[in-house]
This record gives C-alpha cells, structure tokens and sequence, in this order.
C-alpha cells in the first residue's frame, strides 16, 4: 500500500513537514530567547532576517497541511474499492485502527494551521514585528500536531493491507449501535433541521455584526467551533439521507462520491474555511493593541468576517438545494 502513488505523495509530504517543523522550531526557539527590536545590534539584524526565512517555510509547511487534508481525504474514498466490504471513506479508514484518529489529527491541523497562517499575516503587516514571539510560541504548539499527524498517517497506511474485511457507513452510522456515528445519526430529522440552520443563522449574524464591529470577534470565534459540532451533527442525521433519497443511510463519506455529484466537497469546503477563518478572527483582533497593529487588525477582523459570512450562506444554500431536490419528504 505505501508504494500507491498517492499515499507516496502524502507520506512524502509529512516527512518534509516534520523536517520544516523542526528546522523552523530550531530557529524559532532562537529567535523567541534572543528577539528584543529595541536593540540596534548585529544580532538582532540577524534575527529580523531570519525570521522572514521561518515564517515562509512554515507558511509552505502550513498550507501543504492543508491542502493534504483533502488529498487525505479523497485518497481514503478512492481506496474503498481496494477492500472487502467498503463502499467509501468509511471502510478504507475502518481497514486499520489508526485510520479514523488520522483523520481526526489532520483536521486538527487544519484549523491550527489556518490560525498560524492568519497570526502571520498580520505580523507581516506590522512595521515593528509585533506578533514575533507569539508566532513563534504557537509554533512551538504545532510542532507537536505536526508530528502527531505525519505519525498517525503512516502508523495508518502501513498497517493496510488489501486481504482484510472491514466495515463500511451502514454498520458506523447505524442507528441501534452504539457509538459517536451512531449517535449523530439518532437525531430526529425536525430537531436536526433547527439544529442546522439555527446554527448557521447564528454564525451568520455574528459574522456580519462582527464585520461591523470587529470586538464581536470574542463571540464569534467560539460560537463558530460549535456550530461546526452541530452542523456536521445535522448532516450525518438528517442532510445525508435527503441526498440519498433513504432515512437509512447516514454516511457524511459518501457525499464526496461521484454518483452524489461530489456534492460533499461543495457542503465541506465552505463550512471548514468559514470555521476556520471564524475561529481565527478572534485571536487576529486581539492583537490590534499593538500599535502597528491598530488599523490592520480591524481591518483583517472584518475582512475575515465577510468571507466568513459568505461562506455560511453557501453552506445553508447547499443544504437546502440538497433538501429541496430530493425525493425523500419527511414532512407533508
């Protein structure tokens, strides 16, 4: 399995991430203990240098997570045809115990990572480098996740193997087992629908209010990481099914398949850069107290907030032309 081409590609990506993680961390560490911008010193010049040189690495560092994770994630529904018993992601990650805490550790990432890009971001528009230390202090966080990610990963595709039986969505998500999918899928379908676009609504009108007023972003930020929980809730209760015109089939996976129209990628992909960006205005605005900072930090706070807002709109459009061109009627 390792030597299929795009697990090749995935595994080499995670090995020269935990190569840059660990040369930026290495000089990221200098750079936190020696950093003083009041200081006119040869050193110092060194530093401001080299910083430039971390904080692009981990930018490339970062942003191939993030675009892996969907690599990771479409490999996993491209590979079901290689097992017994799969019928999408779901079984591919079942064929191994470390499929499904692979995943899990690449969302992770995911978010961490937009959340580093956005704090480096508005560093760069700082005259003075206001955000230096804290920057390199989240870096210090995300090594670990990083590693944790690439280890997970590999721990998962060298332990497939094509002679094993596994179990696809209909055992995972099915309603009488016990477990985190089957307990999504338990949600009655009226309960599941408030759910859906009450969440959404709300996250909707927080990003416009914080559009206005950028403080908001205290609210926003937390209010978004759970409206994620409960919208990816109401997906696997109640969205799926009207996809598949069956109240039985749960399976949040095989949206991303082609006979669905790979409606999933355009329900998933506005809800993860909505949260994330949601998620990272607050701590961007935060920083506005830096004087350098004091303009642009509004401003990336609002910017954000917009994308944000336009990003729910597209999440509740998509599930309601879901819902409305299905065949599956739960209400009369």
């Amino acid at each position: 399995m390792l030597f299929h081409p795009t697990i090749m590609a995935l595994l080499l990506w995670s090995a020269a991430a935990v190569a840059g993680v660990a040369v930026a961390a290495a000089y990221g560490w200098t750079i936190l203990m020696e950093w003083n911008p009041a200081s006119g010193s040869a050193r110092q010049l060194v530093l401001e240098r080299r910083t430039y040189l971390v904080s692009t690495l981990m930018a490339v560092v970062l942003w191939g997570e993030v675009l892996s994770l969907w690599l990771f994630v479409y490999n996993a529904d491209a590979m079901a045809v290689m097992f017994v018993g799969a019928m999408c992601a779901v079984g591919s990650l079942n064929a191994d115990p470390y499929g499904f805490p692979a995943l899990i550790a690449k969302i992770a990432l995911f978010f961490l990572a937009v959340v580093w890009l956005q704090v480096n971001r508005a560093d760069n528009q700082g005259w003075d480098y206001p955000l230096v230390r804290v920057k390199y202090a989240l870096l210090l966080i995300l090594v670990p996740a990083v590693v944790l990610s690439a280890g997970l990963q590999y721990a998962y595709f060298s332990g497939l193997r094509a002679d094993v039986l596994t179990s696809c969505c209909s055992k995972l998500f099915e309603v009488d087992r016990e477990g985190v999918g089957a307990d999504m899928s338990s949600l009655a379908p009226m309960p599941a629908l408030v759910l859906l676009y009450g969440g959404l609504g709300l996250t909707l009108l927080l990003s416009v209010w914080t559009w206005r007023r950028p403080v908001l972003s205290a609210a926003l930020a937390p209010v978004a990481a759970a409206v994620f929980v409960a919208v990816m809730v109401s997906v696997v209760s109640v969205v799926s099914t009207y996809v598949y015109a069956q109240p039985q089939h749960h399976c949040p996976f095989c949206l991303l398949k082609p006979e669905y129209g790979y409606v999933g990628y355009a329900l998933y992909l506005p809800l993860f850069v909505g949260t994330a960006l949601a998620v990272s205005s607050w701590p961007v605005h935060h920083f506005r107290r830096a004087a350098s900072l004091a303009q642009a930090a509004p401003a990336m706070t609002r910017s954000m907030a917009w994308v944000a807002a336009a990003c729910y709109v597209a999440v509740a459009v998509v599930c309601t032309w879901i819902i409305a061109a299905s065949e599956l009627y739960y209400f009369r």
